[in-house]
């Protein structure tokens, strides 16, 4: 079994106990990550997604300031091989000049593939769209479906009149099992 690093993650989340997995948590600071494995990295979003914006105007989070967290998992992945996970739409894209993913297809250049996936295709409850950046051989298929979620992600009071609940900040950013094992095969396929 290939034994892979999980960069970002939480230290008692899914990937914490896993077998061939090393987990690198907030308190190990991934950014210091050497190698030799390859890389499953979940880079902290909120200076990077949809609402980042708006953080910065409520909170003062500088949009992309996220201490170089982003930039060093792009490189652990490149370096390393592996795979990054980030929410659709992400700033860091264009930041970094990553191509935009498309939804149900791989897009490559040379050892580099982009796409974007549900994780509602893999139990999450809300639809989180998500973008992967992969680097290896040719990756995987994965289930590129559009499932009816239960739930919501967005914790803004005024996001539409969605009648499904909103899941709290936990639930919504853990990644489900069946994702997570998806990833696992991924980084070990790199």
């Amino acid at each position: 079994m290939t034994r892979i690093a999980a960069l970002y993650v939480l230290p008692d989340g899914p990937y914490a106990n896993q077998p061939g997995i090393d987990v690198w948590d907030e308190k190990r600071d991934a950014r210091k990550y050497q190698g030799p494995y390859p890389v499953i990295a979940h880079p902290p979003c909120s200076r990077w997604c949809q609402l980042a914006f708006i953080n910065q105007k409520r909170y003062g989070h500088r949009v992309g300031d996220d201490g170089g967290c982003f930039q060093s998992a792009l490189n652990a992945v490149r370096t390393w091989g592996g795979v990054l996970e980030h929410p659709a739409r992400s700033y860091a894209w264009s930041h970094f000049r990553l191509p935009v993913p498309q939804f149900g297809k791989w897009i490559g250049k040379g050892d580099e593939w982009f796409t974007e996936v549900s994780q509602a295709a893999y139990g999450h409850r809300a639809r989180k769209l998500t973008w992967l950046f992969f680097v290896g051989f040719l990756p995987l298929p994965l289930k590129w479906t559009l499932p009816t979620p239960t739930a919501q992600v967005s914790f803004c009071k005024n996001h539409g009149n969605s009648p499904l609940p909103r899941l709290g900040k936990k639930e919504a950013s853990l990644t489900p099992e069946p994702f997570r094992d998806l990833l696992v095969r991924i980084a070990r396929h790199a």
